[in-house]
């Protein structure tokens, strides 16, 4: 423990926030995009280090932006990490912890798997890790660390913390959240696990008075949907829309295609787009998973209600469930393009610690590895019900591959111009790194043939 602790019972606090970037090797142009578009802002680590006691040091780092100093002498660590990026994590961790430095581990994998995660650190926060944190510290203050804290159940007297703390690099793309949780239960969401059904929305003024708060005029909600309480959302765009701030944003595809004062609320209060998990074109898979928010027959409402008010649409499609064929690849693909998404993120179905599906895998012997860092989203991890795993995962690419062509691309990015300079830009953007993405794909089975 630092000596200025005794002097001063002023902590010097370290918070890391592994995102999945990493140690990875990306070109100049790559990691541009990937940090100073900030295709992902950090968030969850800021929210831990907002709520802190001013009397502590506190720093936030990503190693996107710089590299960690095993030297520097803190009283404690906190590492935030995803499932993919576990390795890391612990690494990081097993180095602080071997110069005799106390660490904590908190974010989706340690909350679903405590245990695993408590042999690499002193003490694990369980769940979003910002209320039950503080206790943290004053036992920590008190030599009285415990080895697991659970998580904090948010009710409406809870006041969750705005994330006031400056993000690092050149970054144009702020985060904020206005909701948290999400009470609809899909098997396969680790989100699920984390808020345990609980959903809670932040007074609209404090939200509207962080917004205000954020330098960069680009912003991105966290928020799991913001369609799942309509009226709440109407009332913070309304708000918003004297801001003069741009921003993106989740939803699900029942609200967008029937709410259309929300939608054309969205855009007056300056959404450029919206992210909408569509999933699967099955209806029949829908139902399987627990996505009570998806109708197949209303996708193109949704889609349309977007463009008609100017905005882009980003897709989400997930692969590899029990009711998929090798026929889904190309029927996703002709439906995408009926669709006319503007950008469409593909991945592989993911059985993530702490979900339903997990243990249902688990309890079939369907998981084929238990190397974390292969849980991301791209690379096949369980045996497929109608198919190989190599047949997932060759679908995958021929998804990417296919949709991000250079033709369908480019008529992707001219259709773009059509809705404006700001959906234009993050149509391009989002293009051009999903386009990376297929090359990185397509190189790493080059590699492997």
């Amino acid at each position: 423990m630092c000596l200025q602790y005794f002097y001063t019972n002023r902590m010097k606090i370290l918070i890391i926030e592994n995102t999945w970037l990493g140690g990875a090797k990306y070109g100049f142009f790559d990691k541009l995009l990937l940090t100073g578009f900030s295709i992902l802002p950090t968030l969850h680590a800021r929210e831990i280090a907002a709520i802190t006691i001013k009397k502590h040091q506190v720093h936030v780092l990503n190693e996107r932006y710089e590299k960690i100093n095993f030297n520097e002498q803190y009283d404690i660590v906190n590492i935030n990490f995803t499932t993919s990026t576990t390795p890391r994590a612990y690494e990081i961790a097993d180095t602080f912890r071997d110069n005799g430095v106390t660490v904590v581990l908190s974010g989706l994998h340690p909350s679903a798997i405590p245990e695993e995660a408590k042999q690499h650190g002193d003490s694990v926060l369980i769940g979003r890790g910002e209320l039950n944190w503080l206790e943290l510290l004053k036992d920590f203050e008190n030599n009285n660390l415990k080895p697991f804290y659970q998580p904090v159940i948010y009710n409406k007297k809870t006041k969750i913390p705005s994330t006031k703390v400056e993000l690092p690099g050149f970054v144009i793309t702020a985060a904020v959240e206005a909701t948290r949780g999400c009470p609809y239960s899909c098997n396969f969401c680790p989100e699920t696990n984390v808020s345990r059904g609980s959903y809670y929305a932040r007074p609209v003024d404090d939200v509207i008075d962080e917004i205000k708060q954020i330098p960069q005029k680009t912003i991105m909600f966290y928020d799991a949907s913001l369609t799942i309480n309509p009226e709440y959302t109407k009332t913070l765009f309304k708000k918003m829309k004297k801001l003069n701030k741009k921003f993106f944003c989740n939803g699900n595809s029942d609200i967008l295609a029937k709410d259309i004062e929300l939608v054309k609320l969205s855009r007056e209060a300056g959404c450029v787009s919206w992210l909408i998990g569509f999933e699967s074109i099955s209806q029949d898979t829908i139902d399987s998973v627990g996505k009570k928010t998806n109708k197949v027959k209303e996708y193109m409402k949704a889609v349309k209600n977007i463009h008609d008010n100017k905005m882009a649409v980003v897709g989400s499609f997930i692969f590899g469930f029990d009711t998929d064929s090798l026929s889904v690849f190309d029927e996703t693909l002709k439906m995408i393009k009926e669709l006319e998404i503007d950008v469409a993120d593909f991945c592989v179905l993911t059985p993530f610690p702490g979900t339903s599906i997990y243990k249902k895998f688990k309890d079939e012997n369907r998981i084929l590895t238990y190397d974390w860092s292969k849980y991301n989203l791209k690379t096949p991890v369980f045996q497929p019900k109608n198919m190989t795993p190599e047949e997932l995962k060759q679908g995958l690419i021929k998804m990417y591959y296919e949709f991000y062509s250079t033709k369908y691309t480019l008529k992707r990015i001219i259709r773009g111009l059509k809705l404006g300079i700001f959906p234009f830009f993050l149509v391009l953007t989002r293009n051009a790194v999903a386009n990376m993405n297929s090359r990185m794909l397509l190189k790493n089975r080059n590699n492997n043939k």
